[in-house]
């Protein structure tokens, strides 16, 4: 079966923050994927979700897979979005079957 590289990206952030963020991924993807961080620990110690009340202290974890080639301008992008922020960025390398689901930016429906 026939792959393509492709990168990953997963970016812990501050719930408050998400939508920021998700409009960089709705110019620059075919789509993204958010889950809920429910504890961790960091540089500053151990965190959890338990016992939060609103979405100030809430972590959200997005997902997305790009080109290689759309990879440094999705990383400017996003840094200004998480600079200020608390949050994590990381990039990796997959292979994806199915390439025709993760081509460019999509569509709005007519």
């Amino acid at each position: 079966m026939q792959t393509t590289l492709k990168k990953r990206l997963e970016i812990v952030i501050e719930a408050p923050v998400l939508d920021r963020l998700a409009r960089v991924f709705d110019n620059r993807s075919s789509g993204f994927t958010v889950i809920p961080a429910l504890t961790g620990r960091g540089i500053h110690g151990v965190w959890s979700r338990a016992g939060e009340i609103g979405d100030a202290g809430r972590m959200v974890v997005l997902f997305a897979i790009i080109d290689p080639d759309e990879l440094d301008e999705t990383l400017e992008a996003v840094y200004k979005v998480v600079s200020r922020q608390i949050g994590i960025v990381s990039v990796s390398d997959v292979q994806v079957v199915r390439d025709d689901h993760f081509k460019g930016a999509a569509k709005p429906a007519p």
